[in-house]
């Protein structure tokens, strides 16, 4: 019978906010991967750092650890490298990740780290009530910019791909199954997995009639080089989800043991 993996902690995000839906697909996941012996839940360690994200390691009666705004990455790193029998899972913001996680992101997938990364990317700093993120798009009006921001925002993927990430996907909240699946091949595979959840956020950014009107899955193989990648997210015209690309490389931890 599955364990709900729940706790006592009182869930506090906002009514209907995704975050829930995410929380569901990974305690879906991990019951998947236990029940099929592929992980042992007392290996599983999950990290988060601040902002609305962060709230989920109060919500898995697992091992957790919650980390400083930026470093969940960096945190995730040490416990792998403490020990490579750990399945390092870590839930960070878009913000958390691109603005003071950056660097830790850029090295971790540079290393090959084994760690795998799950951003709630909500294009937002949703905690801090509504300032524009590294993701945020250009004209976006929160608190930090009334005037719309005039900076562009980063491509989460194509900049994780360049660093040299080994499996890169993104999912949408809103679908549960698929986010699962995603989540649970992450979780399986060797190397530094990102996976960008798209999470609109309900109060500070909604953007969730434009994502159904503008999300496709993609078909067919897995991509393995980055042309392939390019040529994906340019010429369909809509926002592609699906896993991006997945290769196999030695992994900084084998390397650190050689």
């Amino acid at each position: 019978m599955p364990n709900s993996l729940a706790t006592s902690a009182k869930i506090t995000w906002c009514p209907g906010c995704p975050n829930s839906q995410i929380l569901v697909a990974f305690r879906q996941a991990v019951n998947d991967l236990v029940d099929g012996g592929q992980v042992k839940l007392e290996n599983i360690v999950a990290c988060s750092g601040i902002g609305c994200h962060g709230k989920i390691t109060e919500y898995l009666d697992m091992n957790t650890f919650t980390s400083l705004h930026g470093r969940s990455i960096a945190t995730m790193a040490g416990i792998k490298l403490a020990n490579p029998a750990l399945t390092c899972v870590g839930f960070a913001g878009d913000a958390d990740t691109f603005a003071e996680g950056v660097e830790h992101l850029v090295h971790a997938a540079r290393r090959n780290a084994d760690i795998k990364l799950f951003v709630h990317d909500n294009r937002v700093f949703a905690l801090t009530t509504g300032q524009a993120s590294p993701l945020s798009p250009q004209g976006f009006k929160g608190k930090s910019t009334p005037a719309g921001s005039f900076e562009e925002p980063f491509d989460p993927l194509a900049l994780t791909l360049i660093a040299g990430a080994t499996f890169v996907a993104r999912t949408y909240a809103g679908d549960i199954a698929r986010t699962k699946d995603i989540m649970k091949q992450a979780m399986l595979h060797r190397g530094f997995a990102f996976v960008d959840i798209i999470q609109p956020c309900i109060t500070f950014f909604d953007t969730r009639d434009y994502f159904k009107d503008n999300i496709t899955w993609m078909e067919g193989p897995t991509p393995t080089t980055h042309d392939e990648v390019a040529k994906i997210e340019h010429e369909t015209g809509k926002i592609p989800c699906g896993i991006f690309y997945q290769v196999s490389k030695p992994t900084y931890e084998q390397a650190f043991d050689a």
